[in-house]
């Protein structure tokens, strides 16, 4: 068996991020400052191992660096908060005491997800986690289960049986109930660094985590950061790119995580209603919005419903984000309220609300 991860989202002109499978302790790799050649700008850029991924930051202005050093410690934070593997996580803790109380942070994430579960008929659920550990996907050990495995654990799928109490902030999962946070998590975390880049007084710059890009502000030159959209066939090319201001720009795809077994491929996006990997009609999500965590969750979320129910989600919430769509006929689609910022070698549908 092998498994590739690989960056679905290229940041153009920008960073050249190259992802890797890692299961080593988190750290840093680099950070750099130098001036830059526009306006004599300081650039300040730091390279992190964490998430079981790398993540790039840049930033641009007086406090650059600062910024990238609060970011650097944001993100070891939350993946210390977070990790379903550390046992000094509130999530491993909570999956093995199943009743505990957590941070504001951990509540309103798990609080998100299942408002996003019900929402999407359950397409998206964070309590399929121990049937991702089943197929091996968090150690490693990659292997393809009976049927009868995943039905024993498949009826304790179902996050609308987490009891959250606001008042307490005490969680409450069910006997046989884990939940992992990954697909959401490295979402929430660009949000936070774009919030703590401004709150250091940087206005330009841009984070890329583990292909999840989010920008802040535009290029110091007043352009938009072009954010390369990978070809889910050929991870050397992009089959478009879209022009980013403030929003996240975040894609799910079959070809991210992934084992070969008996010349099969299955990859890490679990349908919840089958306890397999999603079967559905598409290669690849893009997800734009203003909101990392929304990203995030719904590149997922689509990804697993598939084409019709991905695009009629979409027009029911066209406010809350934009879709650029890759089926399995290599067809690209993409929601009208990015036309003027999308731009393609390649024929593509607009899809109108």
């Amino acid at each position: 068996m092998k498994l590739k991860k690989l960056i679905c989202i290229g940041l153009l002109g920008v960073l050249c991020a190259v992802s890797a499978v890692g299961c080593g302790k988190k750290e840093s790799i680099k950070t750099t400052t130098e001036v830059s050649s526009e306006a004599n700008t300081k650039e300040a850029s730091a390279q992190v191992f964490a998430m079981d991924t790398y993540m790039n930051l840049k930033a641009y202005g007086k406090n650059a660096q600062k910024a990238v050093d609060d970011a650097k410690s944001e993100i070891e934070r939350l993946d210390q908060l977070w990790s379903a593997v550390d046992k000094n996580s509130e999530i491993y803790q909570l999956n093995q005491k199943k009743k505990m109380k957590v941070s504001d942070e951990t509540l309103e994430l798990i609080e998100f997800a299942k408002k996003k579960s019900a929402q999407s008929g359950d397409a998206f659920d964070i309590s399929v986690y121990p049937i991702v550990e089943l197929w091996g996907f968090p150690t490693q050990k990659y292997r393809v289960p009976s049927d009868s495995e995943i039905q024993s654990l498949l009826k304790n799928v179902d996050c609308q049986k987490i009891k959250i109490n606001k008042k307490t902030n005490v969680v409450t999962l069910e006997k046989n109930m884990k939940i992992d946070l990954g697909g959401i998590a490295k979402g929430y975390t660009s949000q936070r660094i774009a919030k703590v880049y401004k709150e250091d007084g940087v206005k330009s710059g841009v984070i890329s985590l583990g292909g999840n890009v989010q920008a802040i502000g535009k290029k110091i030159d007043g352009s938009y950061w072009k954010v390369g959209i990978q070809s889910p066939d050929d991870t050397e090319n992009m089959i478009g790119a879209y022009e980013a201001a403030d929003e996240a720009v975040i894609t799910s795809g079959a070809y991210e995580r992934y084992f070969e077994k008996n010349g099969k491929r299955y990859h890490h996006i679990i349908d919840p209603a089958t306890g397999k990997p999603s079967e559905k009609d598409l290669k690849s999500v893009t997800i734009i919005s203003k909101n990392g965590t929304l990203s995030d969750t719904l590149s997922t979320t689509l990804f697993v419903m598939g084409k019709d129910k991905a695009i009629s989600y979409w027009k029911k919430h066209s406010s809350e984000f934009n879709i650029i769509l890759v089926d399995n006929n290599d067809k690209i689609l993409i929601s009208q309220g990015i036309e003027e910022r999308f731009s393609s070698e390649n024929e593509y549908q607009v899809v109108k609300k």
